[in-house]
């Protein structure tokens, strides 16, 4: 019999995907885009990103879920979530990505960029002496898989680089930190603050007033996150006041971010729609159709997400 994979994403394209995954899957599924769908009952697959309320509630045997990204809180949040297996992409490529684009924001602010960027509009020759990485405090926040592949890779630059995770974890060239009590004083070290943690009810709003109150003054921040993390008025007024140098910002409470943030306008702000790390079609491909090969087979999956903790 041939069951159903329904595709579901705005920005992602239904043709790349597909053409990834036939030839994994063969005979044994058809993926259909969600608004071609022809026989719902046969859907048992779904690879979505950010579905519309009530999508679930169409495919009534559905059997597993797939998140086309490696964060999934808002997926496993919701309320019509049906009650199957989730799995997020463990891809190498994406957390690749993801390393390539915080080693790009840390050099921005290291190097001093955003000064640059200001003195060109200006048609100003503004000379800056830059400092060594040996120099620079880096603190990343959250050495998940994503995180401690982009701190191994601050750390081989040469930078002073710092972690905070859950738990004690052994990262050759990263000192990790964990515990509550140890976040403060990480922030007031840190000349470049890294985002990287996953949204759960822990994390939520956990970057408040008196988190960037305790970043050292003149420090930026980076998140490539999840925008939840943050109190957005305490980061702006952190920016607005010059007691944070700059920020790169990829990910936002409310995307797209709206045209009246003041985000738009704060010098030293550079703000990105959420592209830091993408998921890659033929790099994903396999593993999504293994798991859709477990499922049929009854074997166990991989990647699986716990519901409980959110990630």
């Amino acid at each position: 019999m041939t069951d159903t994979l329904v595709f579901y994403s705005k920005p992602d394209p239904f043709e790349l995907w597909r053409d990834a995954l036939s030839p994994l899957l063969g005979d044994a599924v058809r993926i259909e885009r969600a608004d071609e769908v022809t026989d719902p009952d046969k859907v048992r697959f779904a690879l979505v990103w950010m579905p519309p309320e009530g999508f679930f509630a169409r495919f009534p045997n559905l059997e597993l879920v797939i998140n086309l990204g490696a964060g999934v809180d808002r997926l496993v949040a919701r309320n019509d979530l049906p009650d199957v297996p989730v799995t997020r992409l463990s891809d190498p490529e994406m957390a690749r990505m993801m390393a390539g684009f915080v080693l790009f924001s840390v050099l921005r602010h290291s190097r001093d960029i955003p000064h640059f960027e200001a003195a060109q509009t200006r048609r100003e020759w503004a000379y800056r002496h830059p400092r060594a990485a040996a120099e620079i405090s880096v603190a990343v926040l959250g050495l998940g898989e994503l995180g401690a592949l982009a701190a191994s890779e601050i750390a081989r630059q040469g930078y002073q680089t710092d972690g905070w995770a859950t738990g004690p974890k052994d990262l050759p060239g990263v000192d990790v930190h964990h515990g509550e009590e140890a976040l403060e004083p990480l922030l007031s070290m840190a000349d470049i603050v890294v985002c990287m943690l996953p949204l759960t009810p822990g994390t939520r709003g956990l970057l408040d007033e008196a988190a960037f109150a305790a970043m050292k003054p003149g420090a930026a921040f980076v998140n490539v996150s999840r925008g939840e993390i943050v109190d957005e008025a305490a980061m702006i007024a952190a920016l607005s006041s010059g007691h944070l140098s700059g920020a790169t910002l990829d990910v936002f409470a409310s995307e797209p971010l709206s045209a009246e943030s003041p985000l738009w306008a704060l010098p030293g702000v550079l703000i990105t729609p959420h592209l830091a790390s993408v998921a890659l079609p033929a790099s994903a491909a396999p593993q999504i159709a293994a798991n859709i090969l477990s499922i049929r087979k009854g074997v166990p999956i991989a990647n699986s997400v716990s519901r409980e903790r959110g990630y």
